[in-house]
């Protein structure tokens, strides 16, 4: 069997040396797959991002115990520039942008001498080629996130980190993002984990999820058996009736209800 080009065993990342943000998060990521990770805000997914990016530092955290692995190598806890030079780039769930510079420098900001790679932003988001003059200060949300994305693929990345791609975003824009994700991974064989709370837009395009309550994992599976899931569907994908509660807490009122009801 193949190994995963990345996979999380035990995860478990303190903040500030005292308060424990992410616990024994374990999850795989195949090459040329699409994996979302789901979860509500608070849930711990863009710490499990950082994780693997390499950003932890920047908030006095660190992974204290379990290993992430890429490409068969232990990554926890090295420098974002060493993860970067890898194959791995983020778009970050803010902050995606430089305001002050134009698209075109947005582009090759972060790798200078990758302007033949940069093109790839103008296949993919024609409309970033119409705006490529233009101050990104001045962009829209969506025409952000197009940008981020693009820059994110000026890096040649073998693995993608995309932090939240509907944060803010009208649906149509949102699925439009969604469906340039699976060409980008259809054209170019990148991979990618998505964290997204948007579970239809997600589970619409990944190949595997995994959804997360409070720092932990607590289901995983193939997008039709996640968005098929009573649980799921009725109290954490608000498809059901009454409050939207969160899957912990239906799974403890069913097991309430069986041994004292």
């Amino acid at each position: 069997m193949t190994a995963p080009l990345l996979e999380l065993s035990q995860v478990e990342v303190t903040y500030h040396r005292v308060v424990t943000a992410v616990q024994g998060v374990s999850l795989k990521v195949a090459l040329g797959q699409i994996v979302a990770l789901l979860g509500t805000n608070g849930a711990g997914k863009t710490t499990t991002l950082r994780a693997v990016s390499g950003f932890l530092g920047l908030d006095d955290a660190r992974v204290t115990d379990g290993s992430v692995q890429y490409a068969g190598q232990p990554i926890q806890n090295r420098p974002p520039h060493d993860i970067a030079a890898r194959g791995i780039a983020l778009v970050p769930e803010r902050d995606k942008v430089f305001p002050n510079l134009t698209v075109a420098e947005n582009l090759i900001a972060n790798v200078p001498r990758a302007a033949g790679r940069a093109q790839l932003a103008y296949e993919f988001f024609p409309k970033l080629a119409e705006l490529r003059r233009r101050e990104a200060g001045y962009l829209s949300g969506g025409e952000r996130q197009m940008l981020a994305i693009g820059a994110a693929l000026a890096c040649g990345p073998e693995l993608l980190l995309v932090d939240e791609l509907s944060l803010g975003l009208a649906p149509l824009v949102v699925q439009e993002l969604a469906e340039r994700l699976k060409e980008i991974r259809d054209r170019l064989g990148v991979t990618i984990l998505l964290v997204e709370q948007n579970a239809p837009v997600a589970l619409g395009i990944a190949d595997w999820g995994y959804v997360m309550e409070n720092g932990r994992i607590v289901l995983d599976g193939s997008p039709e058996r996640l968005a098929g899931h009573q649980d799921i569907r009725e109290f954490y994908l608000g498809q059901g009736r009454g409050e939207r509660r969160s899957y912990r807490d239906v799974k403890q009122y069913r097991r309430s209800r069986r041994w004292y009801g």
